[in-house]
């Protein structure tokens, strides 16, 4: 039986040749150039709308709506602190890093402290921290035992809560973000009182963070300026916020501190590794008005150095008594020194190649974060020192 015909099959296709070194280089090249770009075009993005773009998501939508008042004697009780001396057993300034141990100096300050921003949302929002919420008061007790931990040795420690304003506030001009500051500054004003009024004599240490040091030199301008107060004043920690020598320092009453054994005096840094970017910081502050009335623009901001105490010093890494660190997971944060070092440059405070402590450094090698963490140790000693020289006064 004849067999039929199969048909005709194509030829199978030929092996696809193997791409050549130089073709997978090219390849390459042109992959890492487009990166390149995206990342230079991102970096152009943010550089010119950045702060528009985060002001859109961050800045409460809603209008200001007034907050009540706290009751007269809110803060006679412990319910409205964070930190306070008869709060032994749940005092978050009392933590030391692991391994770390001094002596408290032989007679002790009363410390006033002021908690930075933990209040962050995106979208809706109120513009003032509801004090029912345990998120933003779980972070504030976090802030206040990273940085105020740092100061007690010196004394005991009085943190306050307050209704603080939003993150938002400070990236707007609007009126609404200004009101919200100001009733944050109320609560403030109330905890300082309470607080004096528990230390009606002895040494002061007061001490601040961003925002907490916003409030702290209105508290200066307002309430020790001038005051009974400000001769019981061993120092004043105001970090974190650019204070202008011309248009904010002769409003607080305080000299700032030219020698690490000083007293009375005030220190205030910010700062950034290198290369930095300050220009959100520089914007603001040239667009703002200082604590006298006068403009800031153009007014040199006071850098103290905290490794050398003194204002525009310089220092090495090994001058770093210790800096804070917890990078390494489900270990306790430990001390590790020699390892940052700090220059005092156009009012900011330079500290060389970035340190790796973790991932809340913010664009522009900005270590607002960790401007406590960077010198822990040296804030420790530092505090010590200038309440030494108070007594000795």
């Amino acid at each position: 039986m004849a067999v039929p015909h199969a048909p005709d099959r194509p030829a199978p296709p030929a092996a696809p040749k193997a791409p050549t070194k130089d073709a997978m280089a090219r390849k390459f090249l042109y992959i890492f150039a487009a990166l390149i770009v995206a990342v230079l075009a991102a970096a152009l993005v943010y550089r010119i709308w950045g702060q528009q773009l985060i002001a859109t998501v961050m800045v409460p939508r809603a209008a200001f709506a007034p907050i009540q008042p706290l009751p007269a004697n809110a803060y006679e009780g412990r319910a409205m602190w964070i930190a306070r001396p008869d709060m032994k057993d749940d005092n978050p300034t009392l933590w030391t890093p692991q391994g770390y141990s001094d002596e408290a100096a032989p007679q002790k300050a009363a410390i006033f402290f002021i908690h930075p921003t933990s209040f962050i949302t995106f979208g809706d929002a109120a513009w003032n921290m509801a004090l029912t919420d345990k998120e933003a008061a779980d972070t504030a007790r976090r802030l206040v035992q990273a940085q105020a931990s740092a100061l007690a040795s010196a004394g005991d420690v009085w943190a306050p809560r307050y209704r603080q304003a939003n993150f938002g506030a400070f990236l707007t001009d609007k009126a609404d973000g200004a009101k919200a500051l100001d009733a944050a500054y109320r609560d403030v004003e109330a905890a300082f009182a309470a607080f004096l009024h528990a230390n009606p004599q002895g040494p002061l240490i007061l001490a601040g963070h961003s925002q907490g040091t916003q409030h702290l030199m209105r508290l200066l301008r307002d309430h020790v300026a001038g005051s009974p107060a400000a001769q019981r004043i061993a120092a004043v920690y105001a970090i974190g916020m650019p204070i202008s020598v011309a248009a904010d320092l002769p409003a607080l009453g305080l000299p700032a501190c030219a020698r690490p054994d000083q007293s009375g005096c005030i220190l205030s840094w910010q700062s950034y590794a290198e290369p930095a970017d300050p220009s959100p910081v520089i914007d603001r502050y040239n667009g703002s008005k200082g604590l006298t009335g006068k403009p800031r623009r153009d007014t040199s901001m006071l850098c103290t150095n905290p490794l050398t105490g003194t204002i525009d010093g310089t220092a090495p890494a090994k001058a770093n008594l210790g800096t804070v660190s917890n990078r390494e997971d489900g270990k306790p944060a430990n001390l590790v020194l020699g390892a940052v070092p700090a220059r005092c440059a156009d009012g900011l405070l330079m500290i060389g190649d970035p340190p790796d402590l973790g991932p809340y450094t913010l664009p522009g090698n900005n270590y607002h974060v960790y401007d406590y963490s960077l010198f822990w140790a040296d804030v420790r000693a530092d505090a010590r020192t200038r309440l030494a020289a108070f007594l000795k006064r």
